[in-house]
This record gives C-alpha cells, structure tokens and sequence, in this order.
C-alpha cells in the first residue's frame, strides 16, 4: 500500500507531502511551503587521465541509480508511537580513498623517506558507530563507540574506541546531572570553535564527524524567565587528569574546573565560558549566536589564553619557546536562498598558531633532515622532525588566519535527493588552500552515498604546499540503521 505523509526534509526546512510506497520508495512531494530558518548548530595539481575517468565514472553513479517503486503492505499500530525505554542505532560505513602523492613535499619526505609507494597510494575504511540509550525513571544511561577498521600500505589496522558513555540523573525538570565520558560541543562555529575548551579540535574538512569526549562530572541548571533575558542555563565541569584518565587532555595528577554560563538575551544566544586548573594554563572565551532573518545568521567567538607556551624551531632545528597571552577569535555566518542553496562562511584568527616564517623554517629542517638522510643514512634529524610534527607543527590548522566557505545546493534541477555541495578552506598567512568538492545521494531508504575530491595547491614552504598528496578521491557509502 501506497504511505502518505506530511514530513520536514533537510535543512533548510521545507514542508513536504509525500506518497511513500515499500522500502526503497519514490517520493512524490508537494512543497506546500517553506519554512527557512538558520540552523547552528605547489606547483599544481597532477591528475592523469586515468584518475579523471574514474572520477567522472563515480559522478554518473548517482545518476544511475534506481528510484523504484515497491508497493508492500503496511498497518499502522498504535504501540509503535509509544516512547520506549531504550534505544539502539548507529551506522556502517565504507569509505575508499586514493590518494595523488607529491614527492617534493616535505610531508612526503618524512613520512615516505625510507620507503616507494610509487606516486598513488590506496586506503581502504570501514566504520561501525554504535550508539544506544536506556532509560529508567530520573536516570539515562547513554553510550557511543567507534570502531574504525583501515587497510593501507602500512599494513591493517583495528580500534574500537568509546566516544561517549555516561550516566545522566535528571532530579528536576530544572536540574540535570552527568558523570562518565561525554563530548560537551561548545561553541557557535562550524568549521573552529575557539572556546570548546574541552573538546577535541574539529576537522574543518569533515566538521560534523563525532569526536571522542573525555570524563567529565558535569551538571546543567535552567532557568526561564519573562522579558528581554528570557533563558539562563549554568554548566559547571569537573575534568581529572591523571594516568589513563583523559591524560591527552594536558599535565597529569591535576583536576580542573570549567563552567559555561549560558544566555538567551534579547533573542541571541551568548555563552561565557572559562577553564581553570593544573593541565592547562586559565583561559576564557565568549561566544554568541543571532538570527537576523529567519535565513540569515551570524555567530563568532572570542578566546583569551593565559601565559601559552608555542615551541618552535629555525630552520637548523634549534628549539626554541615563547610564553604569551594568546587571543583567539571567529566570526562566521550562515545564509539560506529561496532556491535551498545554503551558504557558511566563517574567518578564523588562531592566536596559538605559527607565523608564514616559522612554518618556513620548520619545512626547510624536514628538507636539511631528508638531505642529511640521502647523504649520511642516518635518519636521526628526521626522526626528530617528526617528535616535532606530532600535536604541534602536525595539528590541524596550525598556522594563525584562515578563511572557510561551504555553498550547498538541495536537489539542483529538480533532482530529488541529491546535494552537490564545495567546501573552500584558505591560509590566508601563505596563500594555499584545499577545494573540496563532493556529491551526495540519499535517494535510497537509510543508505547515503557521497562522492568527494579534495584538491590541494600551494606554493613550496607554505602548509597546503608541503601536504603529502597533491589531490584525494573518495567515495563513501554509509547504511543507517
């Protein structure tokens, strides 16, 4: 039998009647209207002809995929809308990638300098997330894993980590209680967010990606109230450090103290926030969010590091470390057409970042280290490169400004659930960047296709020069369940 359904679809927020039939249905939608409403949250490039074709293969795949019609019959019971106890969802996925290396490049050099992987390489993921909730009376019980299978030239390679996995007491309608491993998502923007104190950097190429948290003993207090100030939420954070507790965090044996202090003021959102204690040095930030139009909004951030360490080296390998109050900042915006086409651009100032010269310095030392190796043998002045690389020159971003701009585009000439969509991040400081383009199908019940490129360009001594691949392809397909 044939389903009819009112439903809200993407982003954007466009009202939809649909006539659903069996599992791998096609939609007939009326639009009946659209509510539009802002939502948060070195040389060149070397691709033979061979990759080209297999791009422009995997782009008519979308094209050609199938939209039948199964008609199944179906009852409705009352008992499926009841709100159960417990849930358990997630997803697997199967993602591809081929990579174009660049062998002048200094990454290429210290990561490939002892081995010939010829100029493409291929990795091969899966992925299996897993997430489930169970609830009983004031108490939630909530767990998230990821386990990440990769099979490359290094070899196969298997870890299952708990992202998130807490024990959430609610006493009050007012008053919410956490204890256990949690991802707290503070901040406004999409690509950075300078405040999340204690979270994981994002990857502004994949920004939506679950993270890992760490354990946390948090507590969340709302209040409402009439007038200009209309809501005030308070979060006190306790985060320990100590041996196998969140000890990437920063300084072991230490136990430090966050609070975000949230307000809906005159319809904006602004969020104080500062992170206290033995692991890392005082730090404050301050974030907010604004609907001007209902299609059109602005965010930003602003932080203030207290007495931060950047250690640096010439272009000897001398080391070298400077302490100062770093300052941090971004300012972004989010605009959605009457066409579904959804714009975010964002500028990101990092304070605790390298300038064009250090950047220089570090990549002339990896290419006297590789030299030194070509020469001698010895690979010790590499090796060094690479304690220097791991979470400090080898960070994402690790430079100080940087310009992000994603356009979208919902089912362009009618084509219904397909999503073009570019993805531009530039260093302003050395003048490179990646271009990202990507096509996304969702046609098929729970199953997302998407089809990405990721071409990287320039000059040597700058931080998309040195990259180790000149351009990426891969396609990704991700069952929902």
């Amino acid at each position: 039998m044939i389903e009819i359904g009112v439903s809200f679809i993407g982003k954007g927020k466009t009202l939809y009647l649909s006539l659903r039939g069996g599992r791998h249905d096609r939609r007939s939608n009326l639009r009946i209207s659209r509510l539009l409403r802002s939502y948060r949250p070195r040389n060149g490039i070397k691709i033979n002809n061979c990759i080209i074709l297999a791009f422009y293969f995997l782009i008519s795949i979308f094209f050609l995929i199938p939209q039948f019609v199964f008609a199944e019959e179906y009852k409705f019971e009352i008992s499926e809308t009841e709100k159960k106890p417990y849930h358990l969802g997630g997803y697997i996925e199967f993602r591809p990638i081929l990579f174009g290396l660049d062998k002048d490049a200094a990454l290429y050099k210290l990561k490939f300098y002892n081995r010939d992987e010829g100029s493409i390489i291929y990795e091969y993921n899966s992925k299996l997330q897993l997430e489930g909730s169970f609830e009983y009376g004031i108490s939630r019980l909530y767990m998230k894993t990821n386990t990440d299978y990769k099979k490359s030239y290094l070899g196969e390679n298997q870890k299952t980590t708990i992202y998130e996995g807490y024990l959430s007491i609610k006493p009050s309608s007012s008053l919410t209680i956490d204890a256990g491993k949690k991802t707290l998502k503070w901040g406004k923007g999409y690509a950075w967010n300078p405040v999340a104190f204690i979270d994981r950097p994002k990857d502004p190429d994949e920004p939506e990606l679950a993270l890992e948290g760490f354990i946390v003993l948090s507590a969340d207090y709302i209040k409402s109230f009439g007038g200009p100030l209309k809501t005030v939420s308070i979060t006190p954070v306790i985060i320990p450090v100590y041996e196998h507790v969140n000890d990437t965090f920063g300084d072991r044996k230490e136990l430090n103290f966050a609070m975000k202090l949230y307000l809906l003021l005159y319809d904006t959102d602004i969020d104080l926030i500062f992170l206290t204690g033995g692991s890392k040095t005082t730090r404050y930030g301050i974030d907010f969010s604004r609907n001007i139009t209902t299609n059109f909004e602005i965010h930003g951030e602003f932080a203030f590091i207290n007495n931060f360490k950047k250690r640096f080296i010439d272009r000897n390998g001398e080391g070298f470390e400077k302490v100062y109050d770093a300052k941090s900042y971004l300012i972004g915006l989010r605009y959605l057409t009457a066409l579904d086409t959804t714009y975010i651009f964002e500028y990101y100032r990092n304070g605790t970042g390298f300038t064009t010269n250090e950047m220089r310095d570090y990549f002339s030392f990896i290419d006297k280290a590789y030299d030194s190796y070509i020469s001698s043998g010895s690979d010790t002045l590499l090796k060094k490169a690479m304690n220097l690389t791991e979470g400090n020159y080898g960070r994402i971003n690790p430079m100080r400004d940087y310009l992000y701009l994603r356009i979208s585009q919902k089912e362009p000439f009618d084509i219904l659930y397909f999503t073009p969509s570019i993805t531009w991040i530039f260093n302003v400081n050395d003048k490179s960047f990646s271009l990202s383009p990507e096509l996304l199908y969702t046609g098929i019940t729970n199953l997302e296709l998407r089809l990405k490129a990721a071409l990287i360009t320039g000059e040597r001594l700058s931080e998309y020069g040195e990259k180790q691949n000149d351009y990426r392809i891969e396609f990704r397909a991700r069952y929902y369940f």
